[in-house]
């Protein structure tokens, strides 16, 4: 039989191929592929995204991408080793995760407390912290971008995916405030479509609206220029989830979805809340913030008292029971709602001119095949 990685492995450069032994293919998206390959004198395991880049905005999507990666050098961000460039093709060499994703580590362990979960977020505050200090964005921050490096429990935890990432503009002035959010989520009929009526009203410039929807700041929603408190605002979806398993706006269509996030509607209603400490509840209202400027910065994550005392005066509950039925029941809503749905949980949306679909799931990167060109 056919060795069915030999024609991923006839589409690597020879430079590629000369230094490392491509092994396996484990992910693919509309434009990419990502293997797993040895370096052939070290035999150290590496994951090499291939990019197909096609054109000029293929190359300048790629470009940015690639400007984030080799600029950053922290254990808690994904690191690049090298790169190898030719006409059509980009190959990214990064560091192998070989752990897991978040949840997927969640649902394995037969116990998860919030002292896991505040292991965990320290983690992740601290790669979003050196990365907010250099001017990244990371702007599709959630739990399946975020990899532990191997399966041992002393792991760290890695950011990925830096393919919508984007660098910060601090003289970025807000062309919309609060009060004109609240008052676009009073329309009964409100939907996306509505937003961007409401853009040319105001005779905006072009602003880029992209992730995943459930984990969308209102901000971005309301096309006002984002912040690295749009990672923030992710943050506080992730730890809702990673406390409960559910989510904190899961609605069944778009429209309700984003009408719910606009207006910050979200509660700590059901099973686990009740067991989940006060102080956890108010890491999450403190990035859960409407107002960009007044959520918690990355800095100021590691300083709350939850973090800092590693939830030792919080419950010694075991989550683990409720975070994994409520997880479950959402996957269910999910394959039950099927493709045609408004929102499915986990799938990422694309507003922004020259997006480039991304490749595969081990590096925590979605497809972005289906991207919407919206102009204001």
């Amino acid at each position: 039989m056919t060795n069915p990685n030999a024609k991923f492995r006839a589409k690597f450069d020879a430079r590629v191929t000369a230094r490392y032994d491509i092994k396996a293919l484990i992910g693919r998206g509309s434009f990419s592929r990502v293997v797993r390959a040895e370096h052939r004198r070290t035999r150290q395991p590496f994951a090499i995204k291939l990019l197909e880049v096609k054109g000029r905005e293929g190359h300048e999507a790629c470009q940015a991408e690639l400007g984030v990666l080799q600029r950053v050098n922290h254990s808690n961000v994904i690191r690049l080793a090298e790169v190898f460039e030719t006409q059509h093709r980009v190959y990214l060499v990064l560091e192998l995760a070989t752990g897991g994703e978040l949840l997927e580590r969640v649902v394995a362990r037969g116990t998860f407390r919030e002292r896991d979960a505040t292991k965990a977020l320290m983690m992740v505050s601290s790669g979003l912290r050196y990365l907010h200090s250099l001017g990244v964005i990371h702007r599709d921050l959630k739990p399946e971008n975020l990899l532990y490096y191997h399966p041992g429990q002393d792991s760290r935890l890695i950011i990925t995916d830096f393919g919508l990432a984007c660098w910060e503009n601090k003289t970025a002035a807000s062309f919309q405030s609060i009060e004109d959010t609240a008052v676009m989520t009073q329309d009964a009929n409100f939907d996306s479509a509505h937003v961007e009526k409401s853009c040319q009203a105001k005779d905006w410039a072009v602003r880029t609206l992209c992730g995943t929807p459930e984990y969308l700041a209102p901000e971005m929603l309301a096309r006002r220029p984002c912040s690295s408190a749009v990672d923030m605002w992710a943050l506080g979806v992730i730890t809702y989830i990673l406390l409960s398993g559910s989510l904190p706006f899961d609605q069944s269509s778009q429209p309700r979805l984003f009408r719910a996030i606009l207006r910050g509607s979200y509660s700590f209603h059901g099973d686990p809340w009740k067991s989940v400490s006060t102080l956890a509840k108010s890491f999450i209202d403190c990035l859960l913030t409407l107002e960009p400027e007044r959520r918690m910065t990355a800095e100021e994550t590691l300083k709350h008292p939850w973090l800092v005392s590693m939830a030792a005066c919080s419950s010694n509950k075991n989550l683990h029971r409720s975070i994994s039925r409520n997880l479950q029941r959402r996957a269910s809503r999910a394959s039950s709602r099927g493709p045609s749905s408004g929102s499915t949980p986990g799938s990422r949306v694309s507003m922004r001119p020259g997006s480039r679909p991304g490749s595969g799931p081990r590096l925590g990167v979605r497809d972005r095949s289906q991207c919407l060109k919206i102009t204001a």
